[in-house]
This record gives C-alpha cells, structure tokens and sequence, in this order.
C-alpha cells in the first residue's frame, strides 16, 4: 500500500507576551519588539497537524480524520484556546511562548497520543505570513 500524509488544520486564539525575566527590559524589547509589551498581545493561530504512513486496508484510512480531530481538540484547544499561554498554561511559566516553543509544546503533547511514528509535522501559522513547522527532531 502506497505511503500517504494527511493534514488536519485547526484554528485557536491566545494571547501571550514574549519576555526573558534574565534580561533586561531593554534587552527585552530590543529582542522581542513589540511582543514584549508587558499587558500581552494575541494571535488567531492556525496549526497544521499532519499525520502519516500506509493506508489501512480496511478503512482506507492512514488515521481517521474524526479521530485525529478528537485528540487535538481533548489534548490542545482546550489547554490553549482563549487562554494567555504565560498564565494559564503551566509549562508557560518557564518557557517563553514563541510560536518555535508553542509548536514544540504541541507536538509534546499530541505525540504520546497517536500511534508511534505516525505524527509527522506540526505547522504552527502565528499569523498569515509567518509560520514555523517542526517534525519531532
């Protein structure tokens, strides 16, 4: 059977602020620019969560869809979906929110969740022009 990907995008709101508490403040805005600004900012973000391997013979499925779905939403929105990712998502706390970290985080943890190897990429759109995708490695 032939190896395919299949790719379910889903959408969520956070707002977050990009801040090193070990530097200064004016490091800090000289690195993050106006991320840094101390009462947050938010993103409609949009994420990419792609999934792979052979095409089940029975259902013809690589990974039900429905299902992929499922665990997105019961693992990730509800952790992340209108939440301010610095205070309301403990491992927030001591890492800072980009969307490099965000991505990381999700893969994390959508990861022990669905079958070995066959998560493939997450593609984490912070806004309609910049995105960061990251495969596990």
């Amino acid at each position: 059977m032939p190896k395919l990907s299949v790719t379910r995008r889903v959408h969520f709101n956070a707002a977050h602020r990009l801040h090193n508490p070990a530097q200064s403040e004016d490091w800090n805005v000289r690195v993050f620019g106006l991320c840094a600004n101390p009462n947050y900012h938010g993103h409609n973000y949009e994420m990419d969560v792609t999934v792979g391997g052979d095409i089940d013979r029975d259902s013809g499925y690589v990974l039900d869809i429905n299902v992929l779905k499922q665990l997105i939403e019961e693992k990730l929105l509800g952790q992340l979906d209108h939440k301010n990712l610095n205070l309301d998502v403990p491992h927030f706390a001591t890492v800072i929110p980009t969307a490099e970290n965000i991505a990381v985080y999700c893969w994390q943890v959508l990861a022990p969740a669905i079958p070995a190897g066959r998560l493939l990429r997450i593609r984490l759109w912070e806004t309609p022009r910049n995105y960061v995708d990251y495969e596990g490695r």
